[in-house]
């Protein structure tokens, strides 16, 4: 399978993401037995709950130091001690010092460390992950009502790699509702996957969320579950107003994505991220970066 490769805003070069649990993912989407076992048991909410379960074991501890060492992760932006968490799943939904990312002032910010895509208008897009792929907004939405209050409007995804930082946060500041589950399967959301099938976005389960702002009018907000994501947390109140750069949420064990989608003709996106995402290309940036700015 070719490489999964991406631009790194903070090197300015191409990069080959390590992919964690690479042959699995191969062998699981591209395998004819492992396209069964997909569809008997690795989609279904069990597996990952099962997973996520095993995460939580104090045994796991053990996998934390080499996990570090591995992926070359900054100790020194750990809010707590690396040799503080009691198993893996402590350690994988850690807090950073707040220092650790800062929150760009004048611009809607990257709610999660990972690489992302940009689209000024989602539903023109051919060609997501592959050539033909379009955004199915309607279904992603899973709200008729909201689907014609964003029909047409700016999408980002964000999509996390086990190796990132996995706590989300608010791209601006406002009043958010209520969180809204949508039920689902939960297939993998790396690309490995989503070169396949884009369906998976709308297919899995998934959280929704309506952030009120006054810079960008509404901005709908989407954690997307993904196999092996133990569960999405969130831990904000909502009708209470919070700042940009908020925590709002974290992911259990598991890599998984988030979606921002803003109104037409509300936020001009950055540059970089409109040039590469025209090429199907990912780019990594972390969370509180330069998004976009209001138009």
């Amino acid at each position: 399978m070719t490489p999964i490769t991406y631009y790194n805003r903070y090197t300015g070069s191409m990069e080959t993401e390590q992919v964690y649990g690479e042959s699995f993912l191969k062998w699981a989407y591209g395998n004819p037995l492992g396209k069964i076992a997909l569809h008997s048991f690795v989609k279904r909410p069990f597996f990952s709950k099962w997973y996520g379960w095993r995460m939580n074991q104090a045994s796991t501890k053990a996998k934390i130091a080499p996990f570090i060492q591995q992926y070359q992760l900054d100790e020194s932006e750990f809010l707590d001690s690396a040799d503080s968490y009691g198993h893996f799943n402590d350690f994988f939904y850690r807090k950073l010092k707040p220092e650790a990312r800062p929150i760009h002032e004048s611009a809607a910010v990257f709610p999660a460390d990972g690489r992302h895509l940009g689209f000024e208008n989602a539903e023109e897009v051919q060609g997501v992950f592959l050539k033909g792929q379009q955004w199915d907004l309607r279904s992603l939405i899973a709200d008729d009502e909201l689907y014609e209050e964003f029909k047409g409007g700016t999408l980002i995804l964000s999509r996390l790699c086990p190796v990132d930082y996995h706590r989300f946060h608010f791209p601006c500041a406002g009043v958010p509702s209520a969180c809204t589950t949508i039920e689902g399967p939960l297939f993998s959301v790396s690309p490995i996957a989503l070169r396949q099938r884009l369906a998976y976005m709308w297919e899995n389960k998934r959280t929704r969320t309506v952030l009120e702002t006054e810079a960008f009018g509404k901005v709908l907000i989407q954690e997307i579950g993904a196999t092996c994501v133990g569960s999405i947390h969130q831990t904000y109140q909502a009708g209470q107003a919070v700042e940009k750069g908020a925590e709002k949420g974290y992911f259990a064990f598991g890599g998984s994505s988030t979606i921002t989608i803003f109104q037409p003709n509300k936020i001009q996106l950055a540059q970089d991220l409109l040039e590469h995402s025209s090429e199907q290309r990912e780019i990594y940036a972390r969370i509180g970066d330069t998004m976009g700015t209001p138009m």
